[in-house]
This record gives structure tokens, sequence and C-alpha cells, in this order.
């Protein structure tokens, strides 16, 4: 391959194309992943204690739930404990097969790890510390694993 120097800034500035494509993927990515983390457990959580209430407490805790919003029938406490505990352990599960059928988390971190390698081969390339032929062969190695990344300029 020619070692001109035009030919290494050529690679550098696709190195540097593609971690902004993986920087930007991360940035929208990072969060969604938080967010339907937070979801899973604060519903499954949630869901947990509208159950256990009742079961713990009996019609003890019914009556007394009965009786702070003036609910005319215990029965009304029960069906909106478990209708509430329904719907948020639905939303845990959800946002759980979301996070797991996208491989969300494997994805968030194939891209971190591609981000640190191509920032050290950047870093390798413009001190002349690594041959061009190398260098191309390890960008190769580094962008195979985010292919989902799209680093096509957007028209």
């Amino acid at each position: 391959m020619d070692e001109a120097p035009d030919t290494r800034q050529l690679l550098s500035s696709r190195i540097e194309q593609k971690q902004q494509a993986v920087r930007s993927y991360l940035a929208r990515q990072r969060p969604r992943r938080t967010r339907l983390a937070n979801l899973s457990v604060v519903g499954s959580t949630l869901a947990a204690t509208l159950t256990a209430g009742p079961g713990v407490g009996g019609q003890g805790f019914t009556q007394t739930l009965q009786g702070v919003f003036s609910l005319g029938d215990s029965s009304v406490v029960w069906r909106s404990l478990c209708l509430a505990a329904v719907v948020l352990s639905v939303t845990a599960a959800l946002a759980t097969n979301l996070a797991t059928s996208q491989a969300l988390a494997d994805k968030v971190s194939a891209a971190e790890t591609a981000n640190a390698q191509l920032e050290g081969l950047d870093v390798a390339l413009n001190f002349g510390r690594i041959d061009l032929d190398d260098a191309v062969q390890f960008y190769q190695q580094y962008v195979t694993p985010v292919a989902f990344v799209d680093d096509t300029p957007s028209r």
C-alpha cells in the first residue's frame, strides 16, 4: 500500500468519520438502554409491592385502603391493586423484551469498545507508530463488530 501522507490522512479521516458515527449511536442508545432497564426494574418492583400489601396485610390492609380512599366496596381495592400490578408487570416485561430482543446492551458495549480501539488506532496512525497496512487491517477488525452503526453521511 502507498505510504504517502495523504493516504494516512485518508485513513485517519475514515477513522474519525466512523468514530463520529459510533459516538452519535452511543449518544442515542445509552440513554435508551438506561430508560428500558430502569423501567423494567421500577415496574417489576412496584408490581411486587402492590401485590405484597394485600398478601401481607390481608383484609386489614384492604379495609384501611378502603377507608383512606372512601371506597364503598373492598373489592374495588383488590381490583385496583391487581389491575395496577398487571399494568406494571406488562410494562416491565415489555421493557425487558425490547432491550433483549434488540441486543441493546451488547450493541452499546461493542460500540464503546470499537470507539476506544479506533481512538488508539487514530493516535498510532497520526504519530507514525503503525504501518499503514497494519492500520488498515486493524481498522477493518475494529469496525466489523459495529457494522450496525451507519456512518454514511446523511443527505
